[in-house]
C-alpha cells in the first residue's frame, strides 16, 4: 500500500471509533475490533483514572502509554499532541500548564476533531485547541511549542523520519518531546505486516527499536532516554491466521516481538 492509501485506512478507521461506529472500541487493539478478532484487547491502554484532568469522554482507550507522566510539562508551557484523538492526554496536559499555558492537539481525522472539540466546550477550556492536520506537515511555524506529545500514533505514519524532522521544527530551541508508541523487536511476519487492518491497530505500522532510536537521533534530537518499556502480548486468536503455534510462542514469550514504549528526547 503506497502512503496515501494507509493514511485513508487509518483515518476511516479512527474515523468510525470517533463516531461510535466501531463497537467497544476501546476493548481491542488500539480501538480496532476487527484486528482483534473481538478478543479482549485491552493490553495497550493504561488506567488514567487518577491522572489530574481526566474526562472519560475523551479517553477512548486508543494509547500505549502514558506519555505526560514522563514528558517534564511545566506550568505556563504550549504543549502539542500529535493524534490528539477526543483530547484525552490534551486534558491531561492542560491540567498541568495551567491557566497561563496552552495546549494544541493535532489529528487528520474529521470526526476525532469534532468529538475532542465538543469535550472540549463541555469542559470550557479556552486555551485548549484543536487542529487538523498531517503530521508529516504540521501546520505550525518554527520554534512554536515548549513540549511535544503523542500517544500510539507515530507508529502510524507512514514517513516517520519526515514525523521526527517536523516535531524538531516545531520545538523552540530548548524544547522537548516525550512519545509512548509501539515499536517491534526482531521480525514480524511479512503477511502479518501487510495486512492493513493490522496497520491501522498499531502493529503493522511499527518498526524495529533500534531504527526508531536511529530516527530520532538523525532528526537532530539529544538525550535520548526510554522511560518504560512494556511486552504487548497479542491474542493467540489473532495470530493463528498468520503464524503457528511455536511461532506464536516466541512472539509473545521470546527476547522478540511487540514492545510499547515511552521515549523522550531534546532538541
Amino acid at each position: 500500500m503506497k502512503p496515501e492509501e494507509l493514511k485513508k485506512v487509518v483515518r476511516e478507521k479512527y474515523g468510525e471509533i470517533a463516531s461510535g461506529k466501531e463497537a467497544e472500541a476501546g476493548s481491542c487493539c488500539c480501538g480496532t475490533s476487527g484486528c482483534c478478532s473481538g478478543s479482549d484487547y485491552t493490553v495497550f491502554s493504561e488506567d488514567y483514572n487518577l491522572k489530574e484532568g481526566y474526562n472519560p469522554e475523551a479517553d477512548l482507550h486508543l494509547g500505549c502509554g502514558i506519555p505526560t507522566d514522563f514528558a517534564d510539562i511545566a506550568e505556563g508551557d504550549h504543549v502539542l499532541d500529535l493524534g490528539s484523538g477526543a483530547g484525552n492526554d490534551c486534558f491531561v496536559a492542560r491540567a498541568i500548564v495551567g491557566e497561563t499555558g496552552k495546549v494544541t492537539g493535532l489529528d487528520m481525522t474529521e470526526q476525532m476533531i469534532l468529538k475532542a472539540k465538543e469535550n472540549c466546550a463541555k469542559l470550557n477550556f479556552k486555551n485548549v485547541e484543536f487542529v487538523s492536520g498531517d503530521i508529516e506537515e504540521m501546520p505550525f511555524g518554527e520554534n512554536t511549542f515548549d513540549v511535544v506529545i503523542s500517544n500510539c500514533v507515530l507508529n502510524l505514519v507512514p514517513d516517520k523520519r519526515k514525523a521526527f524532522s517536523e516535531i524538531n521544527r516545531v520545538l523552540k530551541p530548548g524544547g522537548h518531546f516525550c512519545v509512548s508508541d509501539v515499536v517491534i523487536k526482531g521480525d514480524l511476519p511479512e503477511n502479518l505486516r501487510q495486512d492493513a487492518e493490522m496497520y491501522a491497530g498499531c502493529v503493522s505500522g511499527a518498526i524495529d527499536i533500534k531504527i526508531y532510536l536511529e530516527i530520532i537521533n538523525d532528526a537532530g534530537f539529544e538525550g535520548v532516554k526510554i522511560h518504560k518499556q512494556k511486552r504487548i502480548s497479542l491474542p493467540v486468536a489473532l495470530l493463528s491466521g498468520y503464524l503457528s503455534g511455536d511461532e506464536i510462542k516466541e512472539l509473545n514469550e521470546g527476547e522478540n516481538g511487540i514492545f510499547s514504549i515511552t521515549v523522550s528526547a531534546d532538541k
